[in-house]
């Protein structure tokens, strides 16, 4: 869901790079650690997601995925660099709901019927009954949960919870989500429709998705990019283009193509290197 902000000042740095969704240049995080030390979670962060553009972030558990997502979010501040959001620092972004959230925890409040959960963002910013209630009719529909608006969180099943935290991610209309490992916790088959349902979102809303996995195979389904990281301190070591067609023209066949086997096993070269699977892989082929 949108993260709600207190007010604060205009941001006085003009914006840049305004038709891209982010631009992350020169980042690096760095934590305190025990008896004085530090733990370089990040360094060197250069990444840049277009308007529109399906992104994944894979890597090894530590190599600081999460937290560069979090970057992005103004859930954290970074040591050094600098972070921008369709041209706006992460803060402004924040500030003005430029961006929903998804993390691998539906995090839904089990009081609220998945109507009220969605409407929820709506609430906090004093949007008006009628213009919430005409939302909330809209998003139930995009997530295929008209017949469940009135049921309750324990109500439903994995999948259908992460749907409605979807779909609340959703309710300010953002032009970016921000996705935290959304479907970890869901069983393979659940997982695998869930990852279609976002394709069939991600084409009807033209949003832009930073989307963090540690699954080769959801990477490349689902991106039209995927940027590979190193263990810790995480640096960008790689960089797959994935030519699969647009989100619309994905579906489970695909899963079965020869294209997508090459996109899998380009990602695992750039992760554990062509040892680990057939050389000669290509990298991505267009298949539209």
């Amino acid at each position: 869901m949108s993260t709600p902000a207190p007010a604060a000042a205009p941001d006085p740095t003009p914006a840049a790079d305004a038709t891209e969704a982010v631009v992350v240049r020169g980042v690096e995080r760095i934590f305190p650690g025990a008896k004085g030390a530090t733990v370089a979670a990040l360094t060197g962060i250069d990444l840049t997601v277009h308007d529109g553009e399906f992104v994944s972030l894979i890597g090894p558990s530590g190599c600081g995925k999460s937290t560069l997502l979090r970057l992005i979010a103004d859930l954290d501040e970074p040591t050094a660099g600098d972070i921008r959001v369709f041209g706006k620092t992460a803060r402004r972004a924040r500030i003005d709901q430029a961006y929903g959230i998804a993390f691998q925890q539906a995090g839904l409040l089990p009081w609220r019927s998945v109507a009220a959960n969605i409407e929820l963002p709506l609430q906090l910013h004093g949007v008006g009954t009628t213009e919430r209630r005409a939302r909330v009719a809209e998003l139930v529909d995009l997530v295929g949960l008209t017949d469940f608006a009135r049921h309750y969180p324990d109500q439903l099943s994995g999948g259908m919870q992460q749907r409605v935290a979807i779909a609340r991610s959703l309710a300010e209309r953002p032009s970016l989500l921000l996705m935290d490992e959304p479907f970890g916790a869901l069983d393979e088959m659940t997982r695998e429709r869930m990852q279609t349902e976002l394709l069939r979102i991600r084409a009807e809303t033209g949003a832009a998705v930073v989307f963090v996995t540690h699954s080769i195979p959801e990477a490349v389904y689902l991106s039209d990019r995927v940027v590979v990281m190193s263990p810790r301190p995480g640096r960008i070591t790689d960089e797959i283009d994935v030519r699969l067609g647009d989100a619309a023209e994905r579906g489970e066949d695909l899963r079965e193509d020869t294209a997508f086997f090459e996109g899998v096993t380009a990602v695992r070269e750039a992760l554990h290197g062509p040892q680990a699977s057939p050389a000669g892989a290509a990298r991505g082929v267009d298949v539209r």
